[in-house]
């Protein structure tokens, strides 16, 4: 019945109940019961009586099942994070949301602490059971160590930094994020004695969780600024382990287009400085290569090189390649 009052502003009250197949007495029930929850429905008297959801002065009460409650406890948090200019208004719809809920609900969202960290997605993304999520965010809060068995990469796609499951695996649990569109576990691997990134969609919980730890101090205290390192081959904030500096007779406003994570400065109408970096120097060339003009190499002496190895290998590969006609213009 809410849906259909706000499909249109007048609902004859005959028509509403052909609708919903249901009698015009056990209308008049839903209609009284929907103001109950809040819901401002205004009765309009004629030959055609019938209802109208008015705009209210309060939002009323939200009704939301576990699944729904979880899913927008998450949008929200993620919301906080995205430099889109609403995340306070996230954090305080988050608030709102929260002090409707019941307890039991409540205390569920309340173990859910998610950092989203923005990189597009390049590839489909495996699907995670909320429940895996939630028990991981509830490891987190708890400060609890964490046992799971995690699945090796499949053939299809490595993993992103721990490349051989191991189970089961002993963790302190330091934050849930996501990245490119997949969810990942930041931890302290207690076997291994360093910080390692868990694919969520890989880890199968052990039950119970194991003593409570006092939390490590992750590097460079930011989380974002960490995991970001971590898939760049660098355990530094952010930095990619090889940079460098050329030159394209491009516009740049060409390349910035194609450009995530590099610095373009205009040097003319056809021409702009790049900086760019990879998680190697053969990687970072090859970047490079992919806009079709003109290269000067600024630096360093690594770059060069690292264009000189391409060169020589894309040679030999054309000189081992069949005869074919070349490409239309």
């Amino acid at each position: 019945m809410l849906s259909l009052l706000q499909a249109r502003r007048d609902w004859p009250g005959a028509l509403l109940a052909e609708r919903l197949d249901i009698s015009p007495r056990t209308v008049r029930r839903d209609v009284d019961r929907l103001r109950e929850l809040g819901y401002p429905i205004v009765a309009f008297k004629g030959p055609d009586g019938g209802y109208r959801l008015d705009a209210g002065t309060e939002l009323p009460p939200l009704l939301f099942d576990d699944e729904q409650a979880v899913a927008l406890a998450v949008a929200l948090q993620i919301a906080t994070t995205t430099g889109a200019g609403i995340e306070e208004a996230a954090a305080r719809a988050l608030n709102t949301v929260r002090q409707v809920m019941p307890a039991r609900l409540r205390r569920r969202i309340d173990t859910l602490q998610v950092t989203a960290v923005e990189r597009p997605a390049i590839r489909p993304n495996p699907q995670v059971d909320s429940s895996v999520l939630m028990t991981l965010s509830a490891a987190v809060h708890a400060c609890e160590v964490l046992r799971f068995d995690y699945a090796p990469a499949s053939p299809s796609g490595a993993a992103d930094d721990d490349r051989v499951g191991s189970p089961p695996r002993r963790v302190q649990p330091h934050h849930l994020v996501t990245w490119g569109g997949r969810w990942y576990l930041v931890a302290w691997d207690l076997d291994r004695e360093d910080w390692r990134t868990f694919r969520a969609d890989r880890i199968t919980p052990r039950t119970p969780t194991g003593p409570r730890f006092t939390p490590r101090e992750l590097p460079g205290g930011e989380v974002a600024a960490f995991v970001a390192g971590r898939f760049q081959g660098s355990d530094r904030s952010g930095e990619w382990p090889c940079r460098g500096e050329v030159i394209l007779d491009l516009p740049a406003a060409v390349v910035s287009r194609h450009t995530q994570d590099g610095v373009v400065e205009e040097l003319g109408p056809d021409r702009c400085r790049l900086v760019l970096g990879s998680w190697s120097w053969p990687g970072l060339a090859a970047t490079i290569g992919r806009f079709d003009t003109a290269i000067e190499v600024v630096g360093p002496a690594e770059l060069k090189d690292a264009f000189a190895h391409l060169a020589r290998r894309y040679a030999d590969a054309a000189r081992d390649a069949p005869a074919t006609p070349p490409p239309p213009p």
